[in-house]
Formats: structure tokens, C-alpha cells, sequence
């Protein structure tokens, strides 16, 4: 690990020498990929390692392809540095080289951010990325080069043979597929839920109708998500205001936060706005800003995140000073700039790390009233 934050440092050196230059694909290669594959235990220099321009099935070819016993395990296409690769067709095409290949994982990077991509699911190819890390300071602000390095030593020669990154593209993208499936099972309960669900009670005057509202209720509430409904003229009108404030700014609404976020900072933001809601399901609303997602309890905000491509920035109501063991992630700043409300701020990229925050997390709404 040493090793490789040293090499982070370097290449943000070199970043700060190169970033008003237009560098183009090749000397962006040499100067800021191939020095962080070399630290992440590929040999570049080995094509039964790594091999350079593999060959595709269309007569063109994938910069990198790091080979586990001489066998592709992940495709990595690089782009000039200043590439904020974010085309569709480029995406598209890694992501099918890798696929038709039978390659698992792969890469789009401009040597600065490396967008990670799980090429088999079954969704678009944008939909597709698992998670993205950079190495900017000014994109990764108040998160320890620690914590950056072991976003990157995912796809390590190391890990990618223990299959670090299967596991965790596994868990990410099952549990979305899960939420989903329950979203319609519970939203829209059918028949047989109803049945199942009526034939555990005690109460045989309850109605099947009664059961699927209290359902929609209980599930939208502890998910926190918008239950829809009939509505009268009166509501429609009322609806149609909201919208026209959420233009103004006053409310974004949720899709504002989560588009073209990568899959795993979607379901750590689910996780945090299911823990967030459940702390009081009848007392906690929230409000989607501009910039950050605030959740309330009765007027006193006690959370707020905001969704980066790289995780969640949680900012939390609560004195640094009385924090028990804050880990490098959780910093103070009472003195620092930032949009949400509160003086901790925590820079979250995985779930363990949600686990940890979430006790101060609900010590701030316990100290918020």
C-alpha cells in the first residue's frame, strides 16, 4: 500500500504540471497509467502480464489487457488526459470488447479517473459502471490518499486474482437488482403476497385492499420513496406548483442526485436514506437542494449528503470534539467551507465505512430535536 500512495503522489505532481496541457492518449499512457499499473503489481513490460493493443473481434484492439495465468481478466481502454469520458460510444465499445471476449471487468480511464465497469449485466452500458475513482485533489477533497488507494487496489494484480472485485460487484449490483424486485413486490403487491401475508393474521376483517395500501405505505415510507397515487384537480394543481419551485430551485427532486451516479454509490446512498428515515419514520423528512440531500426532524436538519462519483459526503450536526475514535475519513469542518449543514464531515466509499458513520449518524438525530 505504501508503495502505491507514493505513486498517487507523484502522478498528482505530474498532474499539476500537465493539467493545463494538452496531453494526448499516448504520453498519457506513459506518464500517469502505466506508472499506476506498475504499482498496482502489473508489469506492463510483460505481454504474458499484460498485453498491449489486444485484439478485438472487429479487427481493432483495447490498450491493456492484465492477463491472470496468461488469460484476460480485465480490458483497460485510455483516453488523453483532458477526456472527460463520459461518451456513450466509448463506453458502449469497451464495454462490448470486454463482453464478447468473456471478460468480466473493464476500464475506461484518462489516467486521472478510472470508471469501473462489470461488462456481463444486463443493462445499458452506462448502467453498467460499478464504481469510479480519481486522483485529483480537487475532485477528491477531504477523502485520505489511503482511502483513494484502496479504491484503486481493487483491480490490483492481487486482488484480481483473490476475485476482490467480483465480490464486490456482486454484492452492489445483486442488491440493486434485489431492491428493485422488492420496490414492485411491495408497491404493487400481487394476489399471492396478499394471500400469504392474510393467512398469518389474526384478524380475518382485514380486507386484501387493506393490506396492499398498508404495504404501500409501510414500504414506500421505510425506502423512502414516493408512493403514487389517484389525485384530485386540487392535488394536481398543488403537484404542478411543486414542480415549478423544484425549478426554482427550492426542491430538485431525488433524480437530481442519482443520475449517472456509478451503481455503488446508488446503493449506499439507498442504505443512508433507508437508516435516515427508519430513525423516525413518522418525525424525518427531507429535502432534495441543489447540491445536498437534507434530512429533518421536525425543523432540525441532522444529515446531509451529497452524491459524488466516487461516494457519499455526509456532513453531520454534531461536535467533532465529542466523536469517539473518528477514523481518517471523518473530519472537522467547522472551519472549512462545504454546502451541507453541520461541522463533521464523512467521506463514504463502501459500505463498511457506512456502517461505522451510521452511530453518528444517529447521534446527531437523537441531539437534534
Amino acid at each position: 500500500m505504501k508503495n502505491l500512495v507514493s505513486c498517487i503522489e507523484e502522478l498528482r505532481a505530474n498532474l499539476e504540471r500537465h493539467k493545463k496541457s494538452d496531453l494526448r492518449e499516448y504520453p498519457t499512457r506513459t506518464i500517469f497509467i502505466d506508472p499506476l499499473l506498475e504499482a498496482l503489481g502489473w508489469d506492463v513490460r510483460d505481454p504474458d502480464e499484460v498485453q498491449l493493443e489486444y485484439p478485438t473481434v472487429d479487427g481493432k484492439s483495447v490498450d491493456y489487457a492484465p492477463k491472470i495465468n496468461r488469460k484476460p481478466v480485465l480490458f483497460i481502454e485510455a483516453k488523453s488526459l483532458k477526456d472527460p469520458l463520459n461518451d456513450v460510444k466509448a463506453i458502449t465499445q469497451v464495454v462490448g470488447y470486454a463482453a464478447n471476449a468473456g471478460v468480466e471487468w473493464c476500464i475506461l480511464t484518462n489516467g486521472v479517473t478510472y470508471k469501473v465497469y462489470k461488462s456481463t449485466e444486463r443493462v445499458e452500458a452506462p448502467d453498467k459502471l460499478l464504481y469510479q475513482v480519481s486522483i485529483d485533489p480537487k475532485e477528491t477533497e477531504g477523502q485520505p490518499i489511503e482511502q483513494i488507494a484502496k479504491q484503486l487496489k481493487r483491480f490490483s494484480r492481487e486482488s484480481m486474482a483473490k476475485g476482490v472485485l467480483d465480490e464486490v460487484g456482486e454484492q452492489v449490483f445483486t442488491t440493486g437488482k434485489v431492491r428493485k424486485a422488492l420496490d414492485k413486490l411491495f408497491l404493487d403487491p400481487p394476489n399471492s403476497l396478499i394471500r400469504i401475508i392474510r393467512s398469518n393474521m389474526d384478524d380475518e376483517e382485514i380486507k386484501p385492499m387493506q393490506i396492499r395500501e398498508s404495504l404501500r405505505r409501510l414500504w414506500g415510507r421505510s425506502s423512502g420513496r414516493e408512493i403514487p397515487k389517484e389525485i384530485s384537480l386540487k392535488e394536481k394543481d398543488e403537484t404542478e406548483e411543486t414542480s415549478k419551485k423544484r425549478k426554482k430551485g427550492s426542491d430538485t427532486g431525488e433524480e437530481h442526485h442519482i443520475k449517472g451516479k456509478p451503481q455503488e454509490v446508488l446503493e449506499l446512498y439507498r442504505d443512508l436514506d433507508k437508516f435516515c428515515i427508519d430513525l423516525g419514520p413518522n418525525i424525518v423528512s427531507k429535502k432534495h437542494l441543489k447540491k445536498h440531500i437534507a434530512y429533518i426532524r421536525d425543523k432540525n436538519v441532522f444529515c446531509c449528503v451529497h452524491l459524488k462519483q466516487s461516494g457519499l459526503r455526509i456532513w453531520l450536526k454534531l461536535d467533532y470534539s465529542s466523536l469517539e475514535g473518528p477514523p481518517e475519513y471523518v473530519r472537522d469542518v467547522s472551519n472549512v467551507g462545504h454546502w451541507g449543514v453541520g461541522d463533521v464531515e464523512a467521506n463514504v466509499d463502501d459500505m463498511e465505512k457506512l456502517e461505522f458513520v451510521k452511530k453518528y449518524i444517529r447521534k446527531s438525530f437523537e441531539e437534534n430535536k
